[in-house]
This record gives C-alpha cells, structure tokens and sequence, in this order.
C-alpha cells in the first residue's frame, strides 16, 4: 500500500488560489490519498513506517501541465526523443492534458480517423502511466465531416478532450462553434489555439474567433508562437468565460504582463499554465517550473499564487481529483526548496527571484517516483527517506 508521512515541512502550499498556505508541518498518505495535513501531533501516522524528514523544505502538489502533445507510449517523433515524460516528471510534473495529437505520423485528417485515434490515445495512456505521470490523452482534433453522434462515441469511450482549435483541418469558428456546444454538452473540455501558426496547416487565431467559438480554453495567449495583442486578451477575458492559458514556449515579456494583467483584474483564478510540448523549440522538463519562475517574478504574483495557476486551477478545470494537498485528494506531491547556492532561503523565495526550484522528490498517488531529480541543482536543505 502506498502509505507514508512526511514530517519536517516548513511551508506546505495547498494549490488553492483562496488558501495557498497551509499551517501545519506533517502529511500523512494512506492507500495513495491524503489523509491528514497539519502539525505532527493532530496527525493520525499510526502504523506507518515509511517516513520523509522534509528537512524543512517546502511541500508542493505535483504540477500539471495543461498543454502537451504526445503521441502514444514516452516518445515524441516531433524531437525524435525518448522518455520525455519521464524528463517532465523530473521537473515535478505528476499529471499532463494532451491539446491534440498532431504529430502522429500519417495522421489521419478524415472524421472516422481523428476519432479512431481520439479513443485509441485515450485507452493507451489509460492503461499507460509513463513512470506514473497521469495523461490525460485522447484530445479529438476537429475535421470536417463529424457528427453530434461521434461526440457520442467519443464520451463513451471516455474521452474529455477536445484538441487545439485552428490546428486540424477544420478552420470555420462557426462549425468549430457547433461542435464546441456538442462537446462541452458531452462535459469535454475544449481548446482553441490563440496567436500566430505553429506548425503547417495551422493559422492566427485572434479574440474574434475566440468569441464566436466559445472554448473551455485560450490555449497559449502569450505565444504560440506568436503572443496575442493584450488587447485581445483583455476581450477574451472580458466577453468569454474561458480560462486562458500561459505557456513556456511563447514570449515570456507578454507572460509577464498578461499576469500581471490577470492580477489586477482578480481573475487568477482563469489562468492556467502548460508547456506546449514537445514543440519546435523542443522538450522543456523544467518548462513548468520555468513558467511559474517567470510569473512570479516578471508577472509580479506571489509565488504560492503562481504554484495553483499550475496544479489547483488546472484540476478544478478539468475536474480531476488531484492538484490540492487536501485530505481526500490523490497523493501527488512535490518536496521543492531554493536550490543549492541560490540567493533565495527557499523555494517560493527562488520563485520571487526568478530561479528554478530545485526538487527533491515528487510522490505520485503514495508513490515516491524519485529521490533526486536529475534536472534539477540538489536541494539547498536535506531531505531524508526511510
């Protein structure tokens, strides 16, 4: 059973944008769920003996990346690389959302195909977890020629997604706009790529098209590879209700103020965070912690803000049971502190800095995944496993 206790903490953020801190120094993990967070002595850690001083760094939930692209199995043929999940689970990254999986080779641009290759994505990473990250595959990209009954099918075999708008076939908002109200009556999440063309066949996404379809998410606002005006953001804020989303591989000047912006307005709460890989520019492992790097300190929000835009914001969106250190909810856990030699005293400090975090561990479901990253600097603090 994956059972465990960890002791020691000195900051625990919960992921909850309206609570991020937590008081307490202890969490206790029973059959891979949380089961009590606080000060050591109110904490029930009765018969287990699996123990982890955190040594007084800091406790996070396992980050989740809200825009990948994979394929089937740990492989991209995008960057021809090999266990790039595994490298994103190294930079605390316990759950991924596919936005599409258009870099299959010869994939099919006909409605029985992109279907066909929906529900397959979906039951392979079903029954896959590459080194126990949860990825929720299976995001139908959108061709001329579906039906409301593929929709049918496509929830029924248990697929929550639908992939970026504007980089399948299908270019019209007003069709993407019928298949949209089909998919999210079907309690699918649906995305539109925003900005400029990304890879051939896709096109420049503005606020208009956002507006007429009306999607669960504006997928990368701050480029993708192009950033949108701000303009632009501030209608899709202003005249949709959906989140928008900032990414590691888009500009990260128009990161920073599209945070800011989000800010000001007291809608944080519709930022959501992704890495948009593997793309062009790569595999990013630390793409996320990046991310929350350049908020923090570009975008000037507090560091334990900028963690729920990438764990708690991200669940409650896609109504997972995981992002939260909250008793009840899938043990996912990331020990993170400044890393070693840094100016920072910890990891939210790193953060307001503009550092990467260094992470020591990342616990998915009760199951410690690794005892040090291999992408990360070491800890500044000692972390203990026993």
């Amino acid at each position: 059973m994956n059972n465990l206790v960890l002791r020691g903490i000195g900051t625990i953020v919960s992921g909850d944008l309206n609570a991020p801190l937590m008081a307490g120094d202890t969490i206790v993990v029973r059959d891979g769920f949380i089961s009590a967070v606080g000060l050591e002595a109110d904490c029930d850690a009765e018969g287990i003996d699996r123990v982890i001083d955190v040594g007084g760094a800091t406790v996070i939930p396992g980050l989740h990346d809200n825009h990948v692209h994979p394929v089937l199995g740990d492989y991209t043929p995008r960057q021809r690389t090999f266990d790039f999940i595994d490298s994103c689970m190294h930079g605390a990254v316990s759950t991924m959302q596919s936005a599409g999986e258009p870099h299959v080779p010869g994939r099919p641009n006909d409605a029985a195909g992109v279907k066909a290759l929906a529900i397959l994505a979906h039951k392979s990473f079903d029954n896959l977890r590459p080194s126990g990250v949860k990825v929720h595959a299976g995001a139908v990209l959108l061709e001329e020629g579906l039906t409301e009954a593929d929709f049918d099918d496509l929830a029924a075999a248990g697929c929550r997604l639908v992939g970026e708008i504007g980089i399948s076939g299908l270019k019209d908002p007003g069709e993407a706009a019928v298949m949209t109200r089909w998919a999210q009556a079907r309690g699918m999440r649906v995305m539109v790529h925003t900005g400029g063309a990304s890879i051939p066949g896709s096109g420049v996404i503005d606020a208009d098209f956002v507006g007429e379809v009306m999607p669960d998410v504006a997928g990368h606002v701050n480029g993708g590879p192009t950033a949108l005006p701000i303009a632009d953001v501030v209608r899709i804020l202003e005249e949709t209700s959906a989140h928008i989303e900032l990414v590691h591989n888009g500009n990260i000047a128009s990161l920073g103020e599209i945070a800011r912006l989000a800010q000001e307005r007291d809608e944080l709460h519709r930022v959501v965070i992704g890495t948009d890989c593997p793309a062009g520019s790569g595999v990013q492992p630390l793409g996320i912690l990046r991310v929350l790097s350049y908020v923090a300190s570009f975008g000037a929000v507090a560091p334990e803000l900028a963690v729920a835009m990438a764990s708690g914001n991200t669940a409650k969106l896609h109504d997972v049971n995981c992002g939260l250190i909250r008793v009840g909810f899938e043990a996912d856990l990331a020990i993170v502190d400044a890393p070693l030699g840094s100016q920072a005293s910890d990891a939210l400090g790193t953060l307001a800095i503009g550092d990467t975090m260094a992470v020591a561990a990342l616990i998915i479901d009760g199951e410690v995944r690794f005892t040090k990253s291999r992408n990360t600097p070491p800890t500044s603090r000692t972390v203990t496993f026993r």
